[in-house]
């Protein structure tokens, strides 16, 4: 090989190396690593609002607007779509796969709906096989607005589903227990009311203002709650319960109480010692040893956070940049996946 075509060769060669590095620094792209153990598995999604996954490993995802996707590989293929009053905080919320969805294929998703001019949310079953179908309504005309909808589904250890509300922008809803708005609601698999709920109704816990998260260490059950104006909120969840919404939580006790910054925590997850809560407008993950009460803010240059799922020894975490309040990035809404931290 001649000196000339050498020289060549080797220009080239650096040319490719030098877009590899620039593509992997940055994070563009599905399935990049953006840091060491933390790696982007989706792209281009809108407003992820929850997640479960398949037993396979691919991921379900709702986006607000009403879509339903499977991501596989990086790709996101539509399974289905929900006509949904996306409004504001309003629109295809909440998912969880049933217990036994390798038998049965059933899937639980929250979402709002209009009738006439009036909104309100539900939970439906649907069944997953190509693709979303068959739906039956469990617990409908749960209040709705264009803020405040709670909206998150979560199995607990005893095999109920719980249900987060919000309050509607009615903050009278909150404390009345006949009311489902404001509350966390816990249920069996066929829509039915459990024997033992506190007020021979769905109602599990009252006095919440706009509960969005849920998460078990073993029998203990934690959940994060948006304040007015910070007041944000961590609580332990005690059946039959009262919150104190509209109290704050400086002045009703709660596990934690952010007052010097507003951090809208929109989901939580457990691991060993740690609780993780997800902050929109504080544009992080809130990690809190359980152990002594130091917190950490980690994951604070991707704006907005929703979703939180732990799942084969990884954290994944969804933005919400394209929300209407954030400020979107190339590539964004993402889906990111990152080593136990």
């Amino acid at each position: 090989m001649s000196n000339k075509h050498a020289l060549l060769t080797f220009v080239l060669i650096s040319f490719v190396v030098a877009l590899s590095c620039t593509a992997a620094d940055t994070g563009e792209g599905n399935g990049n690593n953006i840091e060491d153990g933390t790696k982007i598995v989706a792209t281009n999604l809108e407003v992820p609002w929850d997640m479960d996954f398949l037993p396979d490993g691919d991921i379900i995802v709702t986006e607000r607007t009403g879509a339903v996707k499977i991501i596989e590989d990086g790709i996101a293929r539509l399974v289905g779509t929900i006509d949904v009053a996306a409004t504001g905080e309003a629109g295809l919320l909440g998912i969880a796969l049933d217990l036994d969805f390798e038998t049965n294929n059933a899937i639980f998703i929250y979402y709002t709906y209009y009738v006439g001019g009036d909104m309100f949310n539900r939970v439906s079953r649907f069944f997953l096989e190509d693709s979303l179908h068959g739906e039956t309504v469990l617990i409908d005309s749960i209040p709705a607005a264009s803020i405040h909808d709670g909206g998150r589904l979560e199995f607990g250890p005893d095999g109920k589903l719980y249900i987060t509300t919000g309050d509607a922008a009615e903050t009278w809803r909150s404390g009345d227990t006949d009311n489902l708005g404001g509350k966390i609601l816990r249920m069996n698999r066929d829509g039915s009311i459990p024997d033992d709920n506190p007020f021979a109704n769905l109602v599990y816990a009252s006095g919440l203002r706009n509960c969005q998260g849920v998460a078990w260490h073993n029998d203990t059950m934690f959940a994060v709650d948006h304040g007015p104006n910070r007041h944000d909120e961590v609580n332990i969840i005690e059946m039959g319960a009262d919150y104190g919404w509209p109290t704050t939580c400086d002045e009703y006790p709660a596990y934690k109480c952010y007052t010097d910054f507003t951090l809208a925590p929109a989901d939580i997850a457990v691991r060993d010692s740690f609780l993780y809560v997800s902050g929109l407008r504080g544009s992080q993950i809130r990690k809190i040893n359980r152990s002594n009460g130091e917190e950490e803010a980690i994951f604070t240059n991707y704006g907005r956070i929703r979703p939180l799922k732990f799942h084969n020894g990884y954290l994944y975490f969804g933005t919400s940049n394209r929300d209407g309040r954030g400020v979107p990035k190339a590539g964004d809404d993402k889906i990111i996946r990152t080593k136990a931290y």
